[in-house]
């Protein structure tokens, strides 16, 4: 799908998505169902489940959904509220998820102050991840390495949507997130406040992440699927970083690229600390 023309005539200002999402979504799967249950109760509004459908699995969530208070139906495949198609595997059971609750910019930054861990304050910055399963998997990636505030762009970003919540596995609701209008100015501001701004790019004249110095707060930004960072966001970065690699790979999936670094930083970090 061709990209839309960006309009050079937007004043460059720092803006944040207002409070919330724009409506419920859903989750499915008994899996990512019962692993959101068990993490983020809630996070769910209810559940529906297929008539018909039994066993352990199916019984264990129903059991865990009454004893947290969230409402169950029972009702059929066209009332599951997700399509039929191969990508669709919902094995009868889908959770309709609350609103997120998307944090304004300084609410991100005054809260990344109190994180647990140490003096580090670490963010992800995500600059136009376009693909959903992409997004959720960077998003599951952060929260398991220990990075939890995250910004997104506002334009050009996944929604999100269903699959992300899935591909997530629930990490979304544990996140901190906050959607800006313009990344560039909002990095210009970390800078400030004296976060130090790393860009993940596939570039052989980058920066190894294995000799880079991570130490202190930083915010590390990853591009899109195709383009990677756009040419204004990575004015702004500090130091520009790559994965090295092997053989004749010229560069990985952008969720896998991710997941590395963010490892890498934080077992940095977690080293210095000792």
């Amino acid at each position: 799908m061709p990209r839309k023309p960006v309009k050079h005539n937007v004043p460059r200002k720092v803006e944040e998505e207002p409070h919330g999402a724009s409506s419920q979504d859903l989750i499915w799967g008994i899996n990512v169902v019962h692993e959101t249950l068990v993490n983020n109760p809630r996070s769910i509004h209810e559940i529906l489940i297929l008539k018909g459908k039994a066993g352990p699995k199916y019984q264990n969530i129903i059991d865990n959904a009454r004893s947290a208070g969230i409402k169950l139906r029972f009702v059929d495949s066209k009332r599951l509220g997700v399509g039929s198609g191969s990508d669709i595997k919902h094995q009868g059971i889908v959770a309709r998820q609350s609103q997120v609750r998307l944090l304004t910019l300084d609410e991100l930054l005054k809260e990344s102050i109190g994180i647990k861990g140490g003096a580090f304050h670490r963010i992800l910055a995500l600059d136009s991840v376009q693909d959903p399963r992409n997004l959720g998997a960077i998003l599951r990636s952060a929260l398991a390495a220990g990075f939890t505030s995250v910004i997104l762009t506002r334009e050009r970003c996944a929604p999100l949507s269903g699959t992300v919540f899935s591909t997530s596995a629930g990490a979304v609701h544990q996140l901190r997130i906050c959607q800006v209008v313009n990344l560039s100015e909002t990095l210009k501001l970390l800078k400030e406040k004296g976060y130090w701004v790393f860009g993940a790019v596939a570039d052989s004249e980058a920066v190894s992440v294995y000799t880079a110095d991570f130490s202190g707060s930083l915010c590390l930004v990853v591009g899109s699927e195709g383009k990677g960072i756009r040419p204004l966001v990575r004015k702004q970065c500090d130091q520009l970083v790559t994965i090295p690699l092997q053989g004749d790979f010229d560069s990985l999936n952008v969720s896998v690229a991710a997941a590395i670094i963010l490892f890498e930083i934080v077992r940095q970090q977690s080293h210095s600390a000792t």
